[in-house]
């Protein structure tokens, strides 16, 4: 009598778990999300990131039946503190992290992180991709990447070459380009980029690679040369840019923004959030003020961004052990 009271009790259990959704994925996927998603910035407000991350938050709305995407900035330490705040939420399918590729390719070779970031998240959503300008000082008439090439041909070494640092995205993007064309410099790193408009056009050094959006000003000027940017198409806003693939054939050097989850998040968020995104990234209004921004929008898979991911991290380390960066 007892075994059967007991099994009877058994049966009530499990058919109340079943009805509330604790033991059903499926009627778990139906009902997300439940609550407002909370988004990660790892860079301050203003930061392009954040920017981006809030033109989408208010687009991907919709696609999430009207739930409210929560910013949360949490700068420092080149994306280390945000991603640190990620993997200190639950992977529960309510925190997300809208990676850069220096915080997620980059810093990880240059910054001993307590993590290994390619282990502890996963990809959910490409968002947008940027890239740099090789500019030159007016004086020396190189205008275009076979000038550069040519130039240095005749004067090895004597190209001085401004970037924000040793190490960072704009020396790696000009040592891949040196690996693959033979283009001899001199490389001259600053403490960030404020100076190096006013060095570049008194002539004090004569190439310098930054954001495509800090030199244009200047090129539009005409107090710069614009040489060519690291993408993979010329900009839309000045066509008359080449790329630097266009004489290194298959090279490319892109910045991107994209959305990542902690490792174990459940599949049903991130594909939700994937299809957000993409929905987001379609806007009229998110289309204009990316052309704006110098962005262009990347739809795509989880596994696309994986892809741009895993090439990033494996071909800027490579470059680090290359130029032994950090060991001197």
């Amino acid at each position: 009598m007892e075994i059967g009271r007991r099994s009877w009790l058994a049966v009530v259990v499990v058919a109340a778990a079943i009805v509330s959704g604790v033991l059903s994925p499926q009627a778990s996927a139906q009902s997300y999300p439940a609550k407002p998603i909370r988004l990660i910035i790892p860079f301050g407000a203003g930061d392009l990131a954040d920017t981006s991350a809030r033109l989408l938050a208010p687009r991907m709305s919709p696609a999430l039946g009207g739930q409210t995407i929560v910013i949360d900035n949490r700068p420092g330490a080149s994306g280390l503190i945000g991603l640190q705040a990620a993997l200190q939420s639950e992977a529960d399918g309510y925190t997300f992290i809208l990676g850069q590729m220096g915080g997620m390719a980059v810093a990880p070779s240059v910054n001993k992180q307590p993590f290994d970031v390619r282990k502890e998240f996963v990809a959910v959503a490409p968002a947008f991709s940027n890239y740099l300008l090789l500019v030159a000082y007016p004086g020396l008439s190189l205008k275009t990447l076979p000038d550069v090439l040519a130039y240095s041909k005749a004067n090895p070494g004597k190209l001085r070459l401004a970037t924000n640092g040793e190490g960072g995205f704009p020396h790696l993007a000009m040592e891949l380009f040196r690996e693959l064309t033979g283009l001899e410099f001199l490389h001259v790193p600053y403490k960030g980029s404020s100076q190096i408009p006013a060095d570049l056009m008194s002539g004090r050094v004569d190439l310098a690679i930054a954001g495509y959006s800090t030199f244009m000003p200047h090129v539009n000027s005409g107090k710069m040369a614009a040489v060519a940017t690291t993408g993979t198409k010329r900009p839309a806003n000045s066509p008359g840019i080449g790329t630097m693939g266009e004489v290194a054939s298959g090279y490319s050097a892109l910045g991107w923004f994209g959305f990542f989850a902690r490792r174990g998040t459940p599949e049903h968020a991130i594909t939700a959030m994937n299809k957000a995104v993409n929905a987001a990234l379609a806007s009229p209004e998110v289309l204009e003020r990316a052309r704006a921004l110098d962005l262009d929008p990347e739809p795509g898979t989880p596994k696309d961004l994986e892809a741009t991911w895993a090439r990033d991290y494996e071909r800027w380390s490579r470059m680090f052990r290359m130029l032994k960066i950090g060991q001197k």
